[in-house]
């Protein structure tokens, strides 16, 4: 089985939470859009989607899905009913690494605001250690040149990610190098940062699911 055909697996059985009649959270990336387009084929059983990024509402609305803003979202219900996006890394502690696409910051917003995340990933995504991913980092533009500062000092190889603006209009910096085994306190120092807006450790917003999908078929870990 290919690593395509994995993500083809769990994103249709990323289908059996979907709650009918609920407004759903949906993620941003390439097993991401395996599931909007599996979840065309029951729209008319939900209520509407919340899209965590302008590519993912774009995608949705070409499938006659219904998307809401999430602030319209929320006056119509206390919460989403589910998110469900893909990840970078995951580690055992179900911490995630996300942010490859840009939209990490919309990613946490939504997933905050869902009562449940159900991560979709390949095997590949399974590490001993947060950190062989880049890890991303969305920040003001005037503060670039100190959460480099930052970065460094973390032992990290800090890149600005070139020509790439956020759907936020911020910048993003991509920090290499780094063996992340505090996944929560690395999250909270990094936030802590004058102009950082946020980075793509999920940990306290970590996955409640993990769909993985492997040769043999789909491992839930819960």
């Amino acid at each position: 089985m290919t690593q395509d055909e994995m993500k083809q697996k769990v994103a249709e059985a990323a289908l059996s939470y979907v709650v009918e009649g609920s407004i759903v959270g949906v993620g941003t990336g390439s097993t991401a859009n395996m599931f909007i387009d599996a979840l065309a084929g029951m729209k008319d059983k939900i209520k509407a989607t919340v899209a965590s990024s302008e590519v993912t509402a774009e995608r949705l609305r070409g499938h006659g899905v219904p998307v809401l803003d999430l602030n319209e979202a929320l006056t119509q219900v206390d919460s989403l009913s589910v998110y469900i996006d893909g990840a970078d890394e995951f580690d055992a502690g179900k911490n995630l690494t996300k942010g490859g696409g840009g939209a990490l910051t919309r990613e946490k917003i939504v997933a905050a605001a869902s009562d449940k995340f159900v991560c979709i990933v390949d095997e590949s995504k399974k590490v001993d250690a947060l950190g062989a991913f880049p890890l991303p980092v969305e920040v003001i533009p005037m503060a670039c040149e100190l959460v480099i500062s930052v970065s460094k000092n973390l032992g990290g190889n800090p890149v600005l990610r070139e020509g790439f603006t956020t759907d936020n209009g911020n910048i993003i910096i991509d920090v290499h190098g780094l063996n992340i085994t505090d996944a929560r306190g690395l999250e909270d120092h990094l936030n802590s940062v004058p102009g950082v807006v946020t980075n793509g450790i999920f940990s306290h917003q970590g996955a409640d699911i993990i769909l993985m999908g492997t040769p043999v078929g789909v491992e839930t870990i819960v």
